[in-house]
């Protein structure tokens, strides 16, 4: 019942008055956890459960036995490579390609209130990250590629021995590290970094227009940053003798691949007219528009002077054009 509502508007940012306890949950445009959390989520019930089954396939994948490739005495020129420690920690690639982004969506939600936006962020990027994992995994698995510290995981003490026959090696190292050793193809380190921060760069770019032909050429900067931080990540796994170039180039490829299906799953391309939210924002808020809500209320587009794009600041859009296209055909009669 819509009748509850009065019409004073607060602010641009479509904060009105209303009479009840639904006040500042049921807005047009303003979507938050408390008014349409719980039917978002079950809307995607089955995709958080898919997304559990890739996590338990990608722990599986961790367990089992990488193939072990013929590794003779004269390949091993190749892979002498000091066994070093690790210079960004497996910890810390969740952290970079998960919670930082994360972290950001959340921070844009309390500032425009839109589940919809923050829901899908957080669900694209895990299943980037997720997808890309298994897919990483799997590989690694078939392949069983050495790494180029192999030698030294092979032969702790630096003894070297080979079998008689094939000149296989005879390795007396530590299983665990052993095992480790047959998983350079590709890196996951750079394959988990690219996901996540590739998904975070769609997300940025559609967030504040770098497509918006107004030339603010600033804003690269800014869509530049999680790039250039997967890159560092995936530097240092050559820089530590944990990966070949081949091996980073392909996780690199493979996440940023996977980054761009997962975003453009739930968001437009960043240059179109309705870049800014997911689809499904911009579905519901046409729907809600068409059964005559927007009747009742006047939410006006911050202007460019209100938002700082007059003088070449950078903000958030929030409406969208499509949208405010129809609405004018209705009133017209168009």
């Amino acid at each position: 019942d819509l009748g509850g509502f009065h019409s004073s508007i607060s602010d641009r940012h479509c904060v009105f008055s209303v009479s009840e306890d639904i006040m500042a949950d049921i807005q047009l445009g303003c979507y938050t956890i408390k008014s349409h959390g719980a039917k978002v989520a079950r809307l995607h019930m089955y995709d958080w459960i898919i997304l559990l089954l890739l996590a338990v396939i990608d722990g599986l994948l961790n367990i089992i036995e990488p193939f072990h490739r013929f590794i003779g005495k004269d390949m091993m020129t190749d892979l002498r490579y000091p066994l070093k420690g690790n210079t960004v920690p497996f910890w810390a690639v969740p952290l970079i390609g998960i919670v930082l982004p994360c972290v950001i969506f959340g921070g844009i939600y309390f500032k425009k209130k839109n589940i919809y936006d923050l829901h899908h962020g957080i669900l694209g990027i895990l299943y980037s990250v997720l997808i890309t994992a298994v897919i990483t995994d799997a590989i690694k698995d078939g392949v069983g590629r050495p790494r180029p510290d192999f030698f030294w995981r092979c032969f702790p003490d630096g003894k070297d021995l080979y079998d008689n026959v094939t000149t296989g090696v005879l390795c007396h190292g530590e299983k665990s590290v052993i095992k480790e050793g047959h998983k350079s193809f590709p890196s996951g380190h750079s394959s988990w970094s690219f996901a996540g921060l590739g998904f975070l760069t769609w997300y940025l770019t559609g967030k504040i227009a770098v497509f918006d032909r107004k030339g603010h050429i600033a804003k690269l900067c800014i869509i530049v940053l999680p790039l250039l931080t997967a890159a560092l990540v995936a530097v240092s796994r050559v820089d530590d003798y944990w990966h070949h170039w081949q091996d980073v180039v392909a996780g690199a490829v493979l996440g940023l691949t996977v980054a761009s299906f997962c975003y453009l799953q739930f968001f437009p391309y960043p240059y179109d007219a309705d870049g800014l939210w997911p689809h499904a924002y911009t579905l519901q808020l046409a729907e809600a528009r068409n059964s005559g809500i927007a009747n009742s209320f006047s939410v006006r587009p911050p202007t460019e002077t209100e938002e700082g794009e007059g003088q070449g600041g950078i903000a958030l859009r929030d409406t969208s054009p499509i949208l405010d296209t129809m609405e004018s055909g209705r009133r017209y009669g168009n």
